[in-house]
């Protein structure tokens, strides 16, 4: 074990990497990955309900659980997130491009 001094003068020991369990994803239940994919979508809490059939209100409590378990700020800071971790829809799930003969 390294032990380091802060500019304060308290010792602070380094207790090496974090356990594997530190590291792995929070549990999101099935609706907030949707939410989730939805905000990284770029659509608004009102466009979100729509999508989901859902109360705008439901949709923000949805939001506040997310940005908790995720410890962020804001839905920006989601989307990143969603997009480092690749929790986005698979191709399988995304709707596709119908082209017009």
């Amino acid at each position: 074990m390294h032990v380091a001094s802060n500019p304060h003068g308290y010792r602070v020991q380094d207790k090496g990497p974090p356990a594997p369990a530190a590291l792995a994803p929070p549990r999101l239940t099935p609706t907030q990955m949707k939410v989730m994919r939805c905000v990284y979508s770029g659509l608004l809490n009102k466009q979100i309900a729509y999508e989901l059939g859902m109360a705008e209100a439901t949709v923000k409590v949805h939001m506040t659980a997310l940005m908790r378990k995720l410890n962020v700020r804001n839905r920006t800071q989601v989307a990143i997130i969603a997009s480092s971790l690749a929790w986005l829809p698979d191709a399988s799930e995304r709707p596709a491009d119908r082209v017009s003969d």
